[in-house]
């Protein structure tokens, strides 16, 4: 797959891909303006000169503008040439540069933040309190909305928009339906909560840790693969699995893994890895739906991953009390290895169902040759060591982008010169777009289900729903998280899942409140790989050249196994290490035995291939297995035996009339 390929794949299914690439002379206003969004943020991280709500009013300016300045207003006019009349052209917003509307438009936006700078003192003090905002204040607040709600739009997507508008026209106009009585604001009252507050809507926890931490992450991973860390990735992933049955598939889900400690997004981990292993696959022997579904699984996967589980981590550990950073990026590591240990168990029992081989080891990296290369590692040790040690975030992230930078210049092939250094800092400002975006929408969406208490009104409609029942309850919160997680990005998509659905299990139920948010995100995150909107899959299929759908159902059956790991998390706590070892360890042992019969059971192999009842109990064991109840668990273990003693007789009979047959037929 050719790099030109890939990128027309990226930007097909990825809307913060869609950028303008033809600027013309405007391209050096964007770059300026880049280079100086992205020096800011090192500067404050260094000496932090605001405090957070006027850094965030800068980070949010800054970065809109430049969304308006590099999305246009429809897809449609990326495609189009220009007329020959270029006054026409300017209007229309076609051919090269940045049109007049969205010179305004960035132009708002830089005002509308601003704003809060210069009027600081008027907006935060006893004067607003006493005399309330004045006609300036109400217009600023409702230019900023509509802006933030524009932006999104155009470089993150119509989901999250469609969920703010809901949540909007319900903050308004919600007295006016018997089911919800909290709502009914007026929107001069609605504006200025969302756009001058400090403590909630735009300027809430989201937009804050994305000034704060998101960015300087983000940057650290620019710089990261600026050293061609994802190379390395990918042939560690093939030494290590490439030679066992199915290799190809098995390095595919190592190397995405690996990937997601420095990826923030589905879509684009699938892109970058894909359009290597997807072809690695396909010449193994895996179909085309098959190969780009095992790569879009994995690279979902990839925003499970600590240390940065798709830039989630940082907004997790301010909405859960008493939990760091720290705390969230060592409880994440067992989750995320589940997920993945279902991912290649699917993979393993599919190649063997299709008598896949590995690879010849002549074919493989060396050790030598990844040993020559151990030192673009060092960046992510820097990263985890001081965190360990008791670094904040961005302090880690600094000293992660020093060491990364300085490694750049090892080698020829990664040294960073002028050019190399200015298209390194417009990178980290235009990675860093959707993220602020989806962050600020996130943040009218969280801040109108607190303020009005739809989250309750919620709550109480799905319990009385199920019945009070608690397993249909999780079901239905799965069910909720996975359809509001559908198009959005990682970060956005737990704000919103966090802020409606978490809620539901540790206000209603014993549920600890971080095992909630672990399942609100998990399959947040999961939607990514679930029909019918399930971009990663649609992106891996754009690259093998399969049927979408085909490939995003096949996605969805690679990933199951993965799908009981939130639900061992809920039934289980000491899988997120709350309590002693010896209560880990049996949970642990069966959530795997559990994984390995689910994944058998819909791979239709296991010692050898599963008839359709075999396939059955298989399943209902795996599910039975991560239950903690005695009996219930008692019951899998029974069914996952007696499965085994068939298999086992069905294959040494296999393995006999192989042997017998074998003289005959020389």
């Amino acid at each position: 797959m050719s790099t030109g390929s890939a990128d027309e794949v990226l930007r097909k299914h990825d809307t913060s891909s869609r950028y303008r690439t033809d600027l013309g002379w405007f391209g050096w206003v964007v770059g300026i303006v880049s280079i100086i969004f992205t020096l800011y943020h090192l500067y404050s991280a260094l000496e932090r000169p605001f405090n957070t709500w006027i850094h965030s009013a800068f980070h949010l300016g800054g970065g809109t503008a430049l969304i308006f300045m590099l999305y246009p207003v429809s897809r449609r006019l990326l495609n189009l040439r220009s007329s020959g009349n270029r006054w026409m052209d300017l209007l229309v917003g076609r051919g090269r540069g940045v049109p007049w509307y969205d010179v305004v438009l960035a132009g708002t936006a830089i005002y509308c933040n601003a704003y809060l700078y210069f009027n600081y003192e008027q907006l935060t003090g006893n004067a607003v309190q006493v005399l309330g905002y004045s006609t300036q204040d109400y217009v600023v607040a409702t230019l900023g909305i509509l802006l933030v709600l524009e932006g999104t739009r155009r470089c993150v997507g119509l989901p999250i928009i469609i969920i703010a508008v809901a949540a909007i026209v319900y903050a308004l106009f919600g007295n006016h339906s018997p089911l919800f009585q909290h709502a009914g604001m007026s929107w001069e009252t609605f504006s200025t909560n969302m756009f001058l507050s400090t403590g909630s809507g735009i300027f809430s926890t989201p937009i804050q840790v994305s000034a704060q931490f998101i960015f300087l992450f983000l940057f650290f991973a620019v710089v990261l693969l600026r050293t061609n860390i994802g190379q390395l990735f990918n042939d560690l992933a093939f030494r290590l699995a490439g030679k066992y049955s199915g290799g190809p598939a098995k390095a595919a889900v190592v190397a995405s893994g690996l990937q997601g400690m420095v990826s923030g997004s589905a879509v684009a981990n699938t892109v970058a890895s894909g359009s290597f292993t997807i072809p690695m696959m396909k010449k193994s022997g895996f179909k085309p739906h098959v190969a780009a579904a095992t790569e879009a699984t994995a690279s979902t996967g990839g925003q499970l991953m600590p240390p940065i589980m798709g830039s989630a981590a940082f907004i997790m550990a301010q909405n859960v009390p008493d939990v760091t950073y720290n705390d969230i990026i060592i409880i994440g590591i067992i989750p995320a290895a589940l997920y993945f240990l279902g991912a290649l168990l699917s993979v393993h029992f599919e190649a063997k169902k299709n008598l896949l081989r590995g690879l010849p080891v002549e074919e493989l990296p060396t050790w030598k040759s990844l040993l020559t290369r151990i030192d673009l590692l060092l960046p992510l040790v820097v990263i985890v060591t001081t965190l360990v040690v008791g670094f904040t975030p961005m302090r880690a992230a600094l000293l992660g982008i020093i060491t990364a930078f300085l490694l750049s210049f090892i080698r020829a092939s990664t040294r960073l010169g002028f050019r190399a250094m200015i298209d390194m800092l417009i990178d980290a400002a235009r990675t860093a777009l959707p993220v602020i975006a989806a962050c600020a929408t996130a943040g009218i969406v969280a801040g109108t289900v607190t303020s009005t208490g739809l989250a309750g009104q919620l709550g109480h409609g799905l319990i009385d729903l199920a019945g009070g029942n608690f397993l249909i309850v999780l079901f239905l919160v799965m069910i909720a998280c996975i359809i509001m997680g559908m198009g959005l990005p990682t970060t956005a998509n737990y704000v919103v899942t966090s802020t409606v659905a978490a809620p539901i299990l540790y206000n209603n139920f014993d549920v600890p409140i971080l095992a909630a948010h672990f399942f609100v995100f998990f399959f947040g995150v999961l939607s990514e790989v679930t029909p019918p909107v399930c971009l990663a899959a649609y992106a891996g299929a754009g690259l093998a050249n399969a049927n979408p759908m085909t490939t995003g159902f096949t996605a969805l059956k690679i990933a199951v196994a993965g799908f009981l790991v939130p639900y061992v998390l809920v039934f289980e706590p000491a899988m997120l290490l709350d309590g002693p070892f010896m209560d880990l360890l049996p949970a642990l042992i069966t959530v795997i035995i559990g994984m390995v019969a689910l994944a058998a059971g819909l791979g239709g192999f296991f010692l050898t291939s599963a008839n359709i009842v075999e396939r059955t109990v298989l399943i209902v064991s795996g599910i039975l297995l991560v239950i903690p109840q005695l009996l219930v668990s008692g019951l899998g273990a029974i069914g996952l035996i007696i499965v085994l003693v068939i298999q086992y007789s069905k294959s040494s009979r296999q393995r006999k009339q192989a042997k017998t047959a074998a003289p005959q037929t020389v």
